[in-house]
């Protein structure tokens, strides 16, 4: 068990030290700000999506390893995703990382932040960039997502 959480810190720790779509679109078809006032972290998710498909989930901005790892497996996970797909996902890792059950629900990078229940103050940071990329899909409002409004 020590071999599989020391892999899994290796894993976040790559992430955050090599974060992948860590990127600006400029003319993006979808954009939203997300900021966590509690610890500071900050990023924007960009997105660009055709005929309800994601082809491309980008992030900028600055956080914790926890919060940049997430962001990062992220826009692995959901690019070629549809919206809907995307939306299923998010509520099982919200779940996930809130209570740690759902696990075998989940594709298997999410799993490297299985953990993250144990550690409360840690699960709005694991859950920024997935609260911002769903407001980005699913809401109205131009206004930023606050995790401290979140659940």
């Amino acid at each position: 068990m020590d071999h599989l959480r020391e892999l899994y810190q290796q894993l976040i720790l790559d992430h955050n030290q090599n974060p992948r779509n860590f990127r600006e679109i400029s003319d993006c078809d979808y954009h939203k700000k997300g900021h966590n006032p509690l610890c500071g972290d900050q990023l924007d998710i960009f997105a660009n999506v055709d005929n309800n498909v994601i082809i491309e989930l980008t992030f900028t901005g600055s956080g914790c390893a926890i919060s940049k790892a997430s962001a990062s497996i992220m826009t692995e996970t959901l690019t070629g995703k549809t919206i809907d797909e995307a939306n299923n996902i998010f509520d099982k890792f919200r779940e996930m990382a809130k209570s740690g059950s759902g696990v075998e629900n989940l594709p298997v990078k999410l799993t490297v932040l299985s953990g993250i229940y144990k550690y409360p103050a840690r699960v709005k940071c694991a859950l920024l960039a997935w609260h911002t990329m769903y407001q980005s899909f699913n809401s109205n409002s131009n206004s930023d997502v606050n995790t401290e409004k979140a659940e």
